[in-house]
């Protein structure tokens, strides 16, 4: 059957379906498209992978034909909003290939760029027929372009409907239905809503002003939410050995296309550079939405090509992207919740293909876990990790830190993120921030102690021995603990309300005390002075003493290397148990160093001034070859500029030159008369 032979296409739209080679409508699109071409409002929930895209991709080019909107002079017609950039660009080249033969005008407004391309996007943004934006950016447009005006528009659809309802996009959603028409009238917006797990929440729904919506559940009946051809399976580890499953895993599936789900995106980017260093040699690519948008979308293009490659990602790359071709989706940590789950493992076995998903979970998390998938009919299995095929990594990541010092930043930011998703999860059914041993932890991320977590501090949490908490024996002061700060810079670094009314007080008050009293000019003592020879030559002679290498902590303290690297560590408030030994070794074994480059160093002074000695010797003997001895040449009264001093010598050497170099004079009457009477002759 061809696509649309059950609903009537105009033919510009037939001509692209059929370019694209879609012969037959699915389920979604069968059950959608006649309440979305009749003009009705449209809450659609299917399983991801079903064809939901083309499905208001079509009544948006077909409502805005029947209207016969005008390219050039009725303005913006459709609306589509999407929670990621990524799933936009997805929506844009859909249309491109769909409505290629349509008149209608096209345009993204993701955000992510410089200030350069929102001045571009301000000048076209509102001679646009179809938007496809992130509700930022369009809020942004909405507040700053003039001219930019929405209120001829014809049609809104929500894509990933659910997580733009939630409470993410709450403020952002709401201020913009305000600059858009009405719906529920006759002549007012239709609005259609997609995604894998649909709201049915009347206060949202009442939001968007829905005119008697057709609620369409295309899986509503199916035995489980997720695709048929899907392969569920997880895997219980301890936290300490995460990292190594997964490198495991990247090493006997070097053939395979694989997506790899973090919570967060300092630690997506601290294991994919980490990875990458060690060369598993399968190619890693990184994506998360702290990147530039240049290069996320460089990544999402290579990714969806590439058909050997591991990616890894946060949750910006779970809603509504279509990978062509993943084998497996690894969710490395735990989701959040089920539609979470549903989303991540849907980026796999799309439409009518099969695919794998493996969900890490630590015993912790695994009971709370299995009992909410069991709640919602997932079906899933647990496997066991092959001892063949397990590669502990832990060395190796603390050798790659060693060798890389800028990877432990990225290691403690990854960690911290991570263990704060964790605390501020909802889902306290599933995760416990206590159970977690974050000191094991820590050294399978390649740290030496854990890092400060001050957010468990100000929650009370306190977890001894094991390092999750902060104020324990040895920890040195923070910034806001450092004697000298008062109570008023305290409260500004914790970030709670301005300063109290004392210190408003106390200001008042300084503005009427001399703080300091001024001393004229003549009064100020002479403490120039002069400085004696003697005491320059000290200072030449190196009297100022020997260099001393500051460094400064993460909370501005001057310290040494070696001080520094005597504590546990500058983000650690542990106590030394037995760790500073490698300290003091090293320490020891710096002073055994010193003290033989000292010995050497006399040896070579020694060694250096006897080959000057030399060499002054072998030159004055030269001088003497070639100009006759010096008792034949009879006195001198002068002595050659120069002869005799060298750059180091000392000053016995200097001595003993000048003794060699005073003449013998005449001690009776008879020589000094001869001498006389030679130099007069002469």
């Amino acid at each position: 059957m061809e696509a649309g032979s059950s609903v009537s296409l105009s033919r510009e739209t037939r001509f692209g379906l059929k370019a694209c080679k879609y012969v037959s409508p699915t389920a979604v699109q069968r059950e959608v498209l006649p309440h979305a071409l009749g003009g009705r409002d449209v809450l659609c929930a299917a399983k991801t992978g079903s064809g939901k895209t083309l499905a208001f991709v079509i009544p948006v080019l077909e409502k805005l034909t029947a209207e016969n909107w005008s390219a050039r002079t009725d303005g913006i017609g459709a609306l589509i909003l999407t929670p990621t950039r990524e799933l936009a660009l997805q929506i844009f080249e859909e249309f491109r290939k769909v409505g290629k033969k349509h008149r209608f005008s096209v345009g993204l407004l993701i955000g992510g760029s410089g200030r350069k391309v929102l001045e571009e996007e301000k000048t076209r943004a509102g001679n646009l027929n179809i938007l496809i934006a992130t509700p930022g950016r369009l809020l942004q447009h909405m507040d700053e372009t003039p001219y930019f005006d929405c209120g001829s528009m014809k049609i809104l659809v929500l894509d990933e409907a659910d997580r733009i309802l939630d409470m993410g996009f709450r403020a952002s959603l709401d201020a913009i239905l305000e600059n858009l028409p009405r719906g529920g009238t006759g002549d007012g917006r239709q609005t259609l809503l997609f995604s894998a797990t649909q709201t049915k929440s009347v206060s949202d729904l009442a939001r968007l002003n829905l005119s008697n919506p057709e609620y369409i559940s295309i899986h509503a009946d199916a035995t489980v939410p997720t695709p048929v051809k899907l392969q569920q399976a997880f895997v219980e580890c301890h936290c300490a050995q995460k990292l190594s499953v997964l490198w495991g895993f990247i090493k006997t599936h070097l053939k395979a296309k694989v997506l790899v789900f973090f919570s967060t995106c300092k630690q997506a980017r601290f294991v994919s550079e980490a990875f990458s260093k060690l060369r598993p040699g399968v190619p890693l690519r990184c994506l998360h939405g702290h990147m530039k948008q240049m290069k996320r979308v460089a990544v999402y293009d290579y990714f969806s090509k590439t058909k050997e490659i591991v990616l890894f990602a946060t949750d910006v790359a779970s809603r509504g992207l279509d990978f062509p071709d993943v084998d497996w989706v690894i969710q490395f940590d735990c989701p959040d919740d089920i539609p979470t789950y549903i989303h991540r493992v849907g980026r796999t076995a799309r439409y009518l293909s099969g695919g794998r998903s493996l969900m890490l979970l630590l015993p912790s998390e695994k009971p709370g876990m299995v009992a909410n998938l069991a709640e919602r009919k997932i079906p899933i299995k647990e496997i066991k990790i092959n001892p063949q095929k397990h590669q502990d990594i832990t060395q190796a990541m603390v050798a790659l830190l060693a060798k890389w010092p800028e990877l432990k930043d990225f290691a403690q930011s990854g960690l911290t993120s991570y263990v704060k998703s964790v605390f501020l999860s909802p889902s306290k059914d599933v995760f416990d921030v206590k159970k977690m041993d974050l000191r094991e932890l820590s050294h399978s991320y390649g740290l030496a102690n854990p890092p400060k977590l001050r957010f468990l501090k100000k929650a009370g949490i306190s977890l001894g021995s094991s390092g999750l908490g902060e104020g324990g024996p040895g920890e040195k002061p923070g910034l806001a603990e450092r004697p000298g700060r008062d109570d008023a810079s305290h409260d500004d670094i914790g970030g709670f309300g301005g300063p109290s009314d004392e210190s408003e007080e106390s200001d008042d008050e300084d503005l009427l005390i001399v703080k300091r009293r001024e001393i004229p000019e003549a009064e100020l003592p002479d403490t120039k002075g002069v400085t004696s020879s003697k005491k320059k030559l000290k200072i030449r002679d190196g009297g100022l003493g020997k260099g001393k290498k500051i460094v400064f902590d993460d909370d501005g303290q001057a310290t040494t290397p070696f001080e520094r690297f005597a504590a546990p560590d500058d983000d650690k408030g542990e106590e030394d148990d037995g760790e500073g030994q490698g300290y003091r070794d090293a320490q020891e074994r710096f002073n055994a160093a010193r003290n033989r480059l000292k010995e050497g160093d006399v040896e070579d002074k020694k060694r250096v001034m006897e080959l000057r000695k030399e060499k002054k010797r072998e030159a004055k003997r030269k001088r003497r070859e070639a100009s006759g001895t010096a008792v034949e040449s009879g006195p001198t009264l002068f002595q050659e500029a120069g002869e005799g001093y060298s750059e180091g010598e000392s000053e016995e050497e200097l001595e003993e030159g000048r003794e060699s170099k005073k003449l013998a004079l005449p001690t009776s009457l008879e020589d000094q008369e001869a001498l006389a009477l030679k130099l007069l002759n002469s």
